[in-house]
């Protein structure tokens, strides 16, 4: 089984606004934070995975929230950067879950 072609375009898109510092614009608008993703790279591990986190499917493999992902991934790197921010609704630890890679995905 391989990831629809919606999914990768969802993660291409979102991986191309993140390291182009445009990720979620109007909400990170004044933000650097590809300087503080070189320093702490864990803050962008954690936007992805609650990008990918949040992301539902249907049953044809059709991206349905590509939008409320990139804003939750943007609103979390806003907290990092301001603590007084706070995101709503509130991050819930399921959305901040670092996923395993499969051992079997290392034999190949």
């Amino acid at each position: 089984m391989k990831v629809s072609k919606y999914v990768q375009g969802a993660v291409r898109q979102f991986s191309y606004w993140f390291f182009n510092g445009t990720l979620g614009y109007d909400i990170l608008e004044d933000i650097d934070y590809l300087s503080t993703i070189k320093e702490e790279p864990s803050c962008g591990e954690l936007a992805f995975a609650i990008f990918m986190n949040n992301l539902k499917i249907d049953t044809e493999g059709r991206v349905l929230n590509y939008t409320y992902c990139e804003n939750r991934a943007a609103e979390y790197i806003k907290s990092y950067h301001k603590p007084n921010f706070t995101m709503t609704p509130k991050l819930e630890q399921w959305e901040t879950y670092l996923h395993p890679v499969s051992e079997e995905s290392y034999t190949y």
